[in-house]
């Protein structure tokens, strides 16, 4: 129940997804009184740990699994309780060559070394070794460039590229298709395709598009942290979420569970923020409105016309297993193989051929697919006695599914696209994976599936899309504002992924709006 009473507030944040909550701290540290209103029955959206599995003590990053994006500013300024891992081995891409099992493990104990003797038993040659490392210099510079700019007021285009300060980069990342650089850079398909990937998460893109969604994708999925690197939430994506409910809490923010917002009026200076529960409805006012949901959302709850439909593509598969499947690739331990990103029929070929499958209303007849091991990098995420019998859990992102090939049966699309799925997974292994699922107390394998439909039905997610939309640069547009989270009413601005520089679990967008309220109540002030 909401304690304070209507007109109280300095500002009322529609959603307790991450972003919403780090807005809600930022602002409560400042001083303000807030309320955050969400419509489920607890906070996290998307970046939770849940126990999918009847009787089963394990806790799964259930949607997102992974952390780049978020600042270690944004950690410090909010004194998060909130730790992460680095992940020991980056990848493994099995294959055949000549007939035999083999494969591409980046990363290890070896460093440098390993990995270069994992490229040469695959290519025969040290070229594709040195072109990688080219590749992601190249790349590293760009993100220690950019990365810092995400919580600044927007630049303009020709500001960010005085800051990237390479014309080779820039042309390569912000101008031309990526698949040109990855094909320049890279003369073998497996190697070129493992550069792929990071352009197609959450985004139907052909190699070549010329819209560049791929390049602002793969641009979002290599600046985290000034890096690149993707690390692992300790306790889990719910960890984190947890971590920054207790921050507003704490700095006095209100948190109310089970309110849905169905209608925001605004004159630009205050607003009526309408809501309902399971058994009443009310108006609360405020000054500022933060909106942590999707632009579709916003658009619905202000009455404006809606924005272009926005379009998800990807399976989740979550699993818990008994243990870690025996690879047909004599070369390389499970517990390697699993420990970074596994990828499946994602050759730079494969995943063009799935791209043009989907795009003709098919589903890819090879689904390419990651996989990755969670517990293996944190096993406080298992109980104690799951963990004492060496169970593991198992996380899949399948690329080129876009929502429009589930909308006729979705049930059937699922269960077709999963089995396809496994069945690819399954030719890299020396047993199948569904003989390593757990089952729970009542019997059933412990394995769910998700498509962008499941996403858009369980979290709101419009048509699924884990961005909310198409991901954007990270430069200020027409209508973009300063921080790029305002809107065209003065006093709403979106906080969600949806926002310029949104997308992935990274509270950037939360900071921003909270900066942009904090400003313009600076203004007001005199200050």
């Amino acid at each position: 129940m909401l304690q304070r009473g209507p007109g109280s507030h300095d500002a009322v944040i529609v959603g307790g997804g991450h972003n919403g909550l780090v807005a809600a701290a930022y602002l409560a540290r400042a001083g303000k009184s807030v309320l955050v209103l969400e419509r489920l029955d607890h906070t996290g959206g998307a970046a939770i740990s849940t126990r999918p599995f009847a009787g089963m003590d394990v806790r799964l990053s259930r949607y997102a699994y992974l952390v780049s994006l978020l600042p270690q500013k944004i950690v410090r300024d909010l004194g998060l309780d909130f730790r992460v891992h680095r992940r020991e081995f980056a990848s493994y891409t099995p294959t055949v060559r000549g007939g035999a099992p083999t494969g591409l493990l980046v990363g290890g104990g070896g460093g440098d070394d390993r990995t270069k003797a994992s490229f040469a038993r695959l290519t025969g040659t040290d070229r594709e070794f040195d072109a990688w490392r080219r590749f992601y210099a190249m790349t590293t510079r760009v993100a220690q460039r950019v990365f810092p700019t995400l919580t600044e007021p927007l630049p303009t285009r020709d500001e960010l590229r005085r800051r990237v300060d390479d014309d080779e980069a820039w042309r390569a990342l912000f101008e031309a298709p990526i698949g040109e650089a990855i094909e320049a850079s890279f003369a073998d398909d497996l190697v070129r395709g493992v550069v792929l990937t990071d352009a197609l998460i959450g985004t139907h893109a052909g190699a070549h598009d010329p819209s560049l969604r791929q390049n602002r994708c793969f641009l979002y999925h290599v600046i985290g942290g000034g890096t690149g690197a993707w690390d692992v939430p300790v306790g889990g994506m719910g960890a984190l979420t947890d971590a920054l409910a207790a921050a507003a809490r704490k700095a006095g923010a209100e948190i109310a569970t089970g309110y849905r917002v169905t209608r925001i009026a605004t004159d630009g200076r205050t607003a009526d923020v309408t809501w309902r529960t399971a058994d009443a409805e009310g108006t609360v006012a405020t000054r500022h409105v933060l909106v942590n949901a999707s632009p579709v959302e916003l658009a619905a709850l202000t009455g404006d016309a809606p924005p272009a439909p926005a379009e998800g593509a990807q399976l989740k598969i979550n699993m818990l297993l008994k243990r870690l499947p025996r690879l047909r690739d004599p070369e390389v331990d499970p517990g390697e193989a699993f420990a970074g990103t596994f990828h499946v029929d994602e050759g730079f070929g494969q995943l063009e051929a799935a791209h043009a499958e989907a795009s003709a209303g098919s589903l890819p007849s090879a689904p390419p697919s990651e996989l990755y091991c969670h517990s293996l990098s944190d096993p406080t995420i298992l109980g104690p006695d799951v963990r004492e019998r060496g169970y593991q859990t198992l996380t899949l992102f399948g690329l080129h599914t876009p929502a429009r090939l589930f909308a006729g049966d979705n049930d059937a699309a699922r269960d077709a696209l999963t089995a396809a799925t496994l069945a690819g997974l399954n030719r890299h292994l020396a047993e199948p994976i569904e003989a390593c699922l757990a089952t729970d107390v009542d019997g059933r394998p412990c394995i769910e599936a998700k498509t962008p439909l499941d996403l858009e039905r369980d979290l709101g997610l419009p048509g699924g899309h884990i961005f909310h939309r198409d991901l954007s640069w990270p430069w200020a547009q027409e209508g973009t504002g300063r921080w790029g989270v305002e809107t065209r009413h003065a006093n709403v601005l979106l906080c969600g992924a949806g926002a310029v520089r949104g997308g992935g679990v990274s509270g950037i967008p939360g900071h921003n709006a909270a900066m942009a309220v904090l400003e313009a109540d600076g203004r007001h002030s005199g200050h």
